[in-house]
This record gives structure tokens, sequence and C-alpha cells, in this order.
């Protein structure tokens, strides 16, 4: 069901997450993106030439997905695509797990269209969980919104989550795989000079990112 503005209503679901994938029904090729153990932004630039994190929302409001709090209440969330030459391949749907979070939820409010990746996998102090898998259906919350932001039907979808904490504050990041972007994008891979790849974050570039946090 849609609200009006063409928001989703939230819909009573129950979901399954898995730490292992299945060993049949996951595309061959996806395999290796779903279980990428580091940032799926850095995947991404190994395999394409224009990279862009295409923001769209964030806001205050009830998740698409269960965070394990009583009742279904608003909470600071993000969602964008990741764009790999322009064709969509990563719908990411990021939770704070509280309305103040401190350090993080100052720097989750102020990345725009920098991808989230570019703080959890560079700042030393985040703790990640493990990484759990679910087949998206499609009455599940997150896959109506992502028909909604592309404007088709899709077919079943896979998605990972995992939780990254840092000083108290935590992130529920979860990542919706388009397969036939990740499908174009697996039989390429693209040298960081001729995609035009910035250099990898020096240490002090590392340390002023870690003072923004404090």
């Amino acid at each position: 069901m849609r609200r009006k503005g063409g928001e989703m209503a939230v819909s009573s679901f129950r979901e399954q997450w898995r730490q292992a994938l299945p060993l049949v029904g996951v595309p061959r090729l996806l395999r290796p993106w779903l279980r990428e153990p580091g940032s799926l932004t850095a995947r991404c630039l190994r395999h394409c030439r224009d990279f862009r994190v295409r923001l769209l929302r964030q806001e205050s409001a009830v998740p698409l997905v269960e965070m394990g709090v009583e009742g279904r209440r608003c909470l600071p969330l993000r969602e964008v695509l990741l764009e790999c030459d322009g064709r969509p391949v990563v719908f990411a749907h990021s939770v704070l797990s509280a309305p103040h979070s401190g350090a993080l939820g100052r720097w989750f409010a102020g990345l725009g269209c920098r991808s989230l990746g570019s703080l959890l996998f560079t700042h030393p102090g985040f703790q990640r969980g493990p990484i759990e898998f679910l087949r998206l259906q499609q009455t599940h919350p997150l896959h109506r919104r992502l028909c909604h932001v592309l404007d088709e039907e899709l077919p079943v979808l896979w998605a990972r989550r995992s939780s990254h904490a840092l000083k108290g504050g935590c992130v529920l990041v979860t990542e919706v795989f388009l397969v036939p972007g990740v499908l174009a994008l697996s039989a390429t891979q693209v040298s960081p000079l001729s995609a035009g790849m910035p250099p990898k974050p020096s240490r002090s570039e590392s340390e002023r990112a870690a003072v923004s946090m404090a």
C-alpha cells in the first residue's frame, strides 16, 4: 500500500535473517558481493569508471526493517543508491538505533552525498557485527520501496545487513543488491588509474576524520 506523496506504508512482517548463504538459489557472481567483508563502495570503485552516491532521503521516519525495539518508532534513517557507470547497483537503507547517537549521529546527519562506508571502514573505532542475509520477497517493505524508487517491478532480491557501533551509538546498514547491475560489474575490473579513482586516504586524512567524530 502507498501513502500520499509516494511513501510506502509499513506493514507488519517477520524477517528471517541468516548468517549463512543458502547453497542454492543465489547467483554465483552475486555471492562474493554479498560476502564482501569490506566496503561495497570500494568494491564498486574497482569495477566502474563513474561511481555516484544518489541520496534518496534522510529524515526521521519509521524504518523499513526490524530494529529490535518495542513498537515501531521514528528513527534517523538514510537511503541511497550506489550507481556505477549510470546503473543502480545497490540500494542502502541505514538506520541509527536511537534518535540521539552522539558523535555518530552528528556525522550521519552531515553525510550528504558521501558514502557511509567512507566513515565505517576508515575510522578505527567502529565495531562491526556479523553479516546476515535475507531473500527479499516482493511483499517486504524494502522491496516495495525500491520498486517505487526505480518505478519498475522487480523480482525477488537478495539483501545483507550488519550493525556498526561507535562510542555507544549504532547504525544498522541494510544493502539490497540489484542483480543485473551487479552481474554487469562482475565481468569488468577497472584499474585505479583508468577509473580516475582517488588515492587511498592517508593516515593524516583518517586522523582528521577521527577528530570530526569527537
